[in-house]
């Protein structure tokens, strides 16, 4: 448990901090039970990230089913404003789900890096949270990985931007930032063999989809991913998947602690 980061104030709600840049304010969320991943393809690779993070949802809460309640609607190189969220978190408009309680937005993995593409970013962003919260439902954005070589958009330190615009705009709309980059980030300077993206350099690898699945998990749940037995019928080494919990549980506490301070 990180005690800055949640205070509980009943057994179905959570209390959440999250630092705005001019006025901090504690935001009350509820725990999720049903949860909606949108996205594109950084989403479906591998079995798809709702699926892996269900099963390590599944293992820490025993009446929660993930088949019923976490669905994922992506499409391939899509932006933000590729998608009717309008649409998608109406009642039964996926599988029986009547209501989304928590929806997972992933924007582009070039939203963050242009000025014309930041200020879409932050149109859309802003336009689908309204839409959320007026269900009241719960949004977070999905922060992105940046590139790594040998893809043409690479550049040194481009998490950086990636981290200020999510968390910006995280903070403008109020709603949790999952920082799924910078564990990627952290994991490649704690280990930079390690194999976190398809040759393409931008594409997450199994490695990487389960690093996801894990901060997402520690995000939300604000319970370490250390300890958890899921390895996707050992596809994932012993070694791979210990490293990768301490890498999500680190990445998780230190963007909080930071946002916080």
């Amino acid at each position: 448990m990180k005690p800055y980061f949640i205070i509980y104030i009943s057994i179905l709600f959570l209390s959440q901090a999250i630092h705005s840049q001019e006025n901090p304010e504690v935001i009350e969320i509820r725990e999720p039970q049903t949860i909606l991943f949108v996205g594109n393809s950084y989403l479906y690779y591998n079995d798809s990230l709702h699926n892996h993070f269900k099963r390590i949802v599944e293992e820490f809460k025993s009446d929660f089913d993930g088949s019923a309640s976490v669905k994922s609607s992506t499409i391939g190189g899509s932006r933000l404003k590729h998608h009717d969220v309008e649409r998608l978190i109406k009642p039964k408009a996926i599988s029986s789900v009547e209501k989304f309680e928590l929806i997972i937005l992933q924007g582009g993995s070039a939203e963050p890096l242009s000025k014309k593409n930041r200020e879409e970013f932050s149109f859309f962003a802003k336009k689908h949270i309204d839409v959320i919260k007026a269900r009241d439902s719960q949004a977070a954005l999905y922060m992105t990985h940046a590139y790594i070589e040998p893809h043409k958009g690479f550049k040194k330190n481009q998490i950086r931007v990636i981290e200020d615009v999510y968390t910006r705009v995280g903070n403008e709309n109020k709603v949790l930032v999952i920082p799924v980059g910078l564990a990627f980030d952290l994991a490649y300077r704690e280990n930079p063999t390690i194999q976190l993206h398809e040759p393409d350099g931008t594409h997450p690898s199994l490695l990487g989809t389960y690093l996801a699945a894990c901060t997402v998990f520690a995000s939300i749940y604000d319970k370490s991913p250390i300890g958890i037995d899921y390895d996707y019928s050992g596809a994932i080494s012993q070694k791979d998947k210990i490293f990768l919990q301490k890498i999500a549980d680190k990445a998780t506490s230190d963007y909080f602690n930071k946002i916080l301070n």
